[in-house]
C-alpha cells in the first residue's frame, strides 16, 4: 500500500505540475464552462496547484513533511470538484470533463485518506 500511494502522489504531482503549465499557456476561455471563473481566480489556481503538487512530492526529501500530502491531495480534490461545480452551474450537461475532474478528485482523496489514516509518511527519528 506504501508504494502504491507513493505512486500516485509522484503521478498526480506531476498531473498537477502539468495543469499548472496548462493554465499559465491557455486562458479559462479553453473551456467554455470555465469562463464563468476570473482570471484573477485562474491565475490563482496555478499557485495553488504548485503548492500542492510540491506538498505531495516533499516527502521524497524530508519524511517531517509527510503531514502535508492529505492537505495537498484534499486541496487538488476540492480543486476538481470546483470545476466540476462551476462547469454544471453554467448550464453545461454531465460531460467527460465531469468525469475526468471526479476521477481525479477520488483518487487525490483516496491519497489523502491513505495517508491520513491507513499508511501515514512516518518520520524516522536518527
Amino acid at each position: 500500500m506504501n508504494i502504491f500511494l507513493w505512486v500516485l502522489q509522484v503521478v498526480f504531482a506531476l498531473h498537477t505540475i502539468m495543469g499548472a503549465f496548462w493554465k499559465f499557456t491557455n486562458s479559462e476561455q479553453a473551456v467554455p464552462s470555465l469562463t464563468a471563473i476570473p482570471h484573477i481566480v485562474w491565475m490563482a489556481l496555478i499557485a495553488v496547484e504548485l503548492i500542492a503538487a510540491l506538498g505531495l512530492l516533499l516527502p521524497t526529501v524530508s519524511k517531517k513533511t509527510g503531514k502535508y500530502v492529505p492537505i495537498a491531495a484534499g486541496i487538488i480534490a476540492l480543486e476538481m470538484i470546483f470545476f466540476c461545480i462551476v462547469h454544471l452551474s453554467t448550464g453545461h450537461g454531465f460531460t467527460g470533463e465531469i468525469v475526468y475532474w471526479l476521477v481525479v478528485a477520488a483518487f487525490c482523496s483516496f491519497i489523502a485518506y491513505g495517508r491520513s489514516k491507513l499508511y501515514p509518511i512516518k518520520i524516522i527519528e536518527a
